[in-house]
């Protein structure tokens, strides 16, 4: 059988997987949650696919600073129409096509993030990601090509080093990154942010740049794995006002990273409300929402 048959066979198959489950989801809920679990891996797959292709392109092209956002769009659409799942962006000021360059910070949720990066990532924008995603077929091959910061945590040299290259991207190219200063999805059930890690914040001070952040409400009544609960619907992002970084040092970086986690848990709750109709009390505070560590993690998040 040749690899074309194959592919073939396989993308029927798949496909007709994906409708037989979509059908049984209107007796068995957890059949919807499988349907739409194969297709986000599957438009992921796809788009990634695409993604290399279009960074090759671009980079010819010398337009390689764009690639994540020509990239991110595509997946938008793609999972618009398989998953029937799409972030709503509130930005009034503007502030996604008109702040460059910036650390843009946003709360991390689930897998699901990677589609509201879809929905509101700007142009001229990478994001940072774990080196060990670099050898992900597809996805890290795309990463790799476009320009993402390869973070290795297990090597504070390098680790670093990075950092400190991507605050010369930023300055040099006007390149903007985006981060996740949570450091990992919280798959939290109310909405609710873990402590911040101190990268995002070092960089935006080691680079001059401000700091925006983005507030995505908590989406547990669309995705929420441990229940397999997965349903279309909107969920709404807010873009907030940026906060200047000129004139910090880094012994600034704590409060900062504090004085954001408390304003975007605010504006988190605010949107949950919204989309629940109902008052939501803010979290309990547990410390000061800040990691302090020694070493790689005090720097990187």
């Amino acid at each position: 059988m040749s690899i074309s048959s194959a592919l073939t066979y396989f993308s029927a198959g798949y496909a007709a997987l994906v409708v037989a489950m979509y059908i049984l989801s209107a007796v068995f809920p957890l059949a919807g949650f499988i349907a739409r679990s194969l297709s986000a891996y599957i438009s992921l797959i796809i788009c990634a696919s695409y993604g290399v292709l279009a960074s090759i392109v671009l980079r010819i092209l010398g337009r390689e600073q764009i690639a994540q956002w020509v990239t991110a769009r595509a997946f938008k659409y793609i999972m618009a129409l398989t998953i029937g799942v799409t972030f709503e962006v509130s930005d009034p000021k503007h502030h996604l096509d008109t702040v460059r360059p910036a650390v843009f910070i946003g709360n991390h949720q689930t897998e699901l993030d990677v589609l509201m990066l879809g929905c509101m990532f700007p142009k001229y924008c990478s994001v940072t990601a774990k080196k060990s995603l670099k050898k992900v077929p597809f996805l890290g091959w795309f990463m790799a090509l476009s320009g993402t910061v390869f973070i290795d945590r297990k090597n504070s040299k390098d680790a670093r080093s990075a950092m400190a290259g991507a605050a010369s991207e930023i300055q040099k190219r006007k390149q903007s990154v985006y981060m996740f200063p949570e450091g990992t999805r919280s798959y939290t059930k109310d909405p609710e942010l873990l402590p911040f890690k101190k990268g995002a914040f070092h960089l935006a001070v080691q680079a001059g740049v401000p700091i925006v952040p983005v507030v995505v409400a908590n989406y547990s009544h669309v995705l929420y794995i441990k229940d397999f609960v997965f349903r279309s619907g909107k969920i709404p992002v807010k873009v907030l006002d940026p906060i200047p970084t000129a004139g910090l040092q880094p012994e600034d970086v704590d409060e900062l990273a504090r004085n954001t986690r408390d304003l975007m848990l605010k504006e988190m709750v605010a949107l949950t409300e919204k989309v629940r109709n109902k008052p939501i009390a803010m979290p309990a505070k547990g410390g000061d929402g800040v990691v302090h560590a020694s070493g790689i993690d005090a720097t990187l998040s």
